[in-house]
């Protein structure tokens, strides 16, 4: 590579690296706020750190005007006779041999200044520096010189020059103890908000652990008897619904037969039309039932999604608007063949009945990342209202524009596809495309 090149090259590797840490920077703290406000470990953790703080610095005032009404009615007395004691031990005028014995038997320094004497025990004396220190360790000599005495060599040296550092080490093993305490005590709360979460995707089959015998525990076991009867509920619906559509079916089958014989007119088809939208029905709810049991109720294989997809199109719309997008190398994915088919037919059919009055074709698109493949199925229509695209995939649901018997179906063509693509461990979402609706169906690669 030419110098010009990679000079080039490292230039752009710096300025990504640089965008990437403003972007870190950036969402680090535009993210954190809302994560610590959201947290309650780390405001519990906040609320030990400030009462540690405040009742450091509670002690540490109190203790203060403790030692300082001491200092002044009992130690400044004591302290002012001491130094009283010293200056007339070394006399008037000043005697140096006195001097230099005191700073030999003591921790003192002494600076003796004067007409006569300028001497100094130490080049530097540690001694207070304000006026009232200076005052209470200074005495004049009737001969006019002044003594000063301060701290003598009082080994700093001596002292652990990792003093501070020790102090955060301490600080942060005390956070890390506080956090470990705070994440062991509300682990519970891990446990029973994945419970929710399962519970709310209808997925009873794991309870909430029960790991301590304390408030939390009786929460857990509160929400773990809510589930089981929230299972029993909807068991019994489903058994009931079940029932209900496998008695249908064969008065179905006997009124479509004696249906036939009704003479031919409009009567007559719109009996058999009736009837077979009362099978069509009665068929979903029990494919529902089945798909409802998960991965279990699925006969995998290896398949092509880009084959089956054709295979849809060309099988049922090979005479309608359909464009195809698709991404190249597509990876066989274990897949039930019949109910993917399923799946592509009536995602296919609810774009091309909504997509009728526009002149642009439905649109139908693949794409392939290290995890998902993502297959999105568009129309040009007028789209659905955004409060009602949660509601798209539930059980008999239908849009207001869409709740006549000519749009076709009773609202669980796409309550099928959700089943279809949740029990492949995928998902099937919706929004609206501005114009039309797009819906996209994600699976596993894996």
């Amino acid at each position: 590579m030419p110098p010009s090149q990679r000079h080039a090259a490292g230039r752009a590797q710096r300025d990504r690296i640089r965008q990437w840490h403003s972007d870190w920077h950036r969402d680090w703290h535009r993210e954190w706020p809302r994560r610590f406000r959201h947290s309650l470990r780390w405001r519990l953790i906040a609320m030990f750190l400030l009462l540690a703080a405040g009742t450091t610095l509670v002690f540490v005032g109190g203790t203060r005007a403790v030692v300082s009404a001491g200092w002044r009615e009992l130690v400044q007395p004591l302290f002012r006779d001491y130094v009283d004691r010293l200056a007339s031990e070394i006399g008037s005028p000043p005697d140096l041999a006195r001097a230099q014995a005191l700073v030999q038997r003591l921790p003192i320094a002494v600076r003796i200044e004067g007409p006569q004497i300028n001497w100094s025990s130490h080049a530097r004396m540690h001694g207070g520096g304000d006026a009232a220190m200076q005052s209470l360790l200074s005495r004049a000599t009737a001969d006019g010189h002044v003594i000063r005495f301060g701290l003598g060599d009082w080994h700093r040296d001596d002292r652990p020059r990792f003093t501070v550092w020790i102090m955060v080490a301490g600080m942060l093993l005390l956070l890390a103890l506080a956090f470990a305490f705070v994440r062991r005590l509300f682990r519970p709360l891990d446990d029973i908000r994945a419970g929710a979460l399962r519970y709310g995707r209808g997925d009873f089959s794991q309870p909430i652990p029960l790991r301590r015998h304390d408030e939390l525990g009786d929460l857990a076991t509160q929400v773990n008897g809510m589930a089981d009867g929230l299972q029993r509920l909807l068991e019994g619906q489903r058994g009931l619904l079940l029932a209900i559509s496998h008695e249908l079916r064969s008065p179905l089958t006997r009124a479509r037969l004696n249906a036939e014989l009704v003479a031919e007119g409009d009567a007559r088809d719109a009996l058999l039309r009736d009837l077979a939208l009362m099978r069509d029905m009665v068929s979903d709810l029990l494919e529902s039932e089945r798909l409802a049991g998960g991965h279990a109720a699925l006969q995998r294989e290896d398949s092509d999604l880009h084959a089956l997809l054709r295979e849809v199109v060309a099988r049922h719309f090979g005479d309608q608007p359909v464009e195809l997008q698709l991404a190249e190398h597509l990876p066989v994915l274990r897949l039930d063949r019949a109910r993917l088919q399923m799946l592509l037919r009536n995602l296919l059919d609810n774009a091309l009945r909504h997509n009728a009055e526009s002149a642009r074709p439905v649109q139908v698109g693949t794409m392939v990342d290290e995890r998902m493949l993502t297959l999105t199925v568009r129309d040009h229509g007028s789209g659905v209202a955004e409060e009602e695209l949660a509601r798209l995939a539930q059980a008999f649901y239908r849009p207001d524009a869409a709740r006549t018997r000519s749009g076709g179906g009773v609202g669980l063509g796409l309550y099928l596809c959700r089943l279809v693509a949740q029990s492949h461990g995928g998902s099937l979402s919706f929004r609206n495309a501005a114009p039309g609706l797009e819906v996209t169906l994600q699976l596993p690669l894996t």
